[in-house]
């Protein structure tokens, strides 16, 4: 299942801003030239020309793709393809943020808690988190696996998406902006679900927002801490964090984001024009559905945590994240675990999850013969006429045309 070009706004937005697009630095008159860091096997030239022709068709200034094969780092690469000397060359190890596919972390988290006997998964998000259901009693169903398989009740086509209406929030309630997490639940409280918890499928950055909050509940820590302490040092992974939300506020070897719109800024009351990435949404109040930093390099490192039992998850947690939802299947045989959609194909589940907020497109997905690849992008699609959604298919003909695979584990290179 990928998401359609109309999705990939929804996700990372609601409606996108009519503003029109001032000169952007992504898109310097100066003629752009590619860069490219890493190491790209001569047996996998065809998944490195894709990279470079698809980001030199979306003039995208910024990317990275990372692949594995048997559980080995077999390519790793950064790619700039810009015309300003402001925008920096693009490392393997390069941060950027990657929208939606911090799902599959805070599903993970919250499946660890339950691995340790900390909640059960059919626990009630209401009761875990003291949220009033005067508005509607069927919040009292909405169980920890219903948020993760986005079965819970809010369905963003009809009610929009919570995480991004910021003003709305703050006008109805009579606060001043930033609103924060405990205003975007007041305001979801006031109104009723959109459907009957565990009846349908619908994507919920809210669900994931109430996740992260369960996970500091629960563990008495920080949500960025828990998953650090008990996901991502357990398997080496040290340069994810949460991102922020200003450019001033960039991590260390963090890309720059682009956008084709400006917006108002959400961060006060001022009425700013800002670009879209930077204050036209609050990071963080995006930390659990949206909110993390990562390299391609690090995000394929953490897939290996679903291949088998770890130190970060046992074999049951790992069931867990691919289990059919009580709704079953959608028309095409795929469904949503928790915080991946899933196939099952002859011997193999593939699963797979893109991520999209403005400047930001990420796809990472787990393959069958051991293959897993991860890609991302400083600039989503907006006002061009080229998909972005097609990464996923040609990428697949691309790795399926290979003959010989490189044996060499670049994983040490990138530690």
């Amino acid at each position: 299942m990928t998401l359609s070009r109309r999705d990939v706004f929804k996700v990372g937005a609601g409606l996108v801003p009519a503003v029109a697009l001032p000169s952007s630095p992504a898109y310097a008159a100066a003629a752009p030239t590619l860069t490219v860091t890493g190491t790209a096997p001569s047996q996998l030239a065809a998944l490195d020309n894709l990279m470079k022709t698809y980001i030199k068709q979306r003039n995208i200034s910024c990317a990275q793709l990372a692949a594995v094969k048997n559980g080995k780092l077999v390519l790793a690469r950064g790619y700039r393809y810009s015309g300003d000397t402001a925008v920096p060359a693009v490392q393997p190890t390069s941060l950027f943020r990657i929208a939606s596919l911090s799902k599959n972390i805070t599903a993970a988290a919250v499946l660890r808690l339950a691995q340790d006997g900390k909640v059960s998964l059919g626990a009630k998000v209401a009761d875990l988190l003291g949220l009033s259901a005067a508005a509607d009693s069927r919040l009292k169903n909405v169980t920890l696996w219903r948020l993760m398989q986005h079965t819970g009740g809010w369905d963003r086509d009809i009610s929009g998406d919570y995480l991004w209406v910021d003003p709305t929030v703050a006008a109805k309630l009579g606060v001043p902006l930033p609103v924060g997490k405990s205003d975007i639940i007041k305001y979801a409280g006031g109104r009723p679900l959109d459907f009957a918890p565990g009846a349908r499928m619908a994507y919920s950055n809210y669900g994931y927002m109430l996740l992260g909050l369960v996970i500091e509940k629960v563990s008495g820590q920080s949500y960025e801490s828990y998953v650090k302490q008990k996901l991502l040092a357990p398997v080496g992974i040290t340069r994810m964090r949460l991102g922020r939300t200003l450019k001033s506020q960039a991590a260390p070897g963090e890309v720059p984001y682009y956008s084709d719109y400006t917006t108002k800024t959400v961060l006060d009351a001022s009425g700013a024009v800002v670009p879209w990435p930077y204050g036209g949404f609050n990071m963080l109040n995006h930390d659990a559905n949206g909110g993390w930093l990562s390299s391609a390099v690090d995000l394929v490192r953490w897939a290996r945590i679903f291949d088998a039992a770890g130190p970060a998850l046992n074999a049951t947690s790992i069931t867990r994240a691919f289990a059919k939802p009580e709704i079953g299947v959608s028309t095409d045989g795929s469904w949503y675990g928790c915080g991946w959609y899933v196939r099952q194909v002859t011997g193999h589940l593939n699963t797979w999850h893109n991520g999209s907020m403005p400047g930001t497109y990420a796809y990472l997905a787990r393959l069958q013969q051991g293959f897993t690849y991860a890609a991302i992008f400083n600039h989503r699609e907006e006002t061009g006429t080229l998909d972005y959604d097609v990464l996923s298919s040609q990428m697949n003909t691309a790795w399926n045309g290979v003959t010989t695979w490189p044996t060499k584990d670049l994983f040490p290179t990138y530690f």
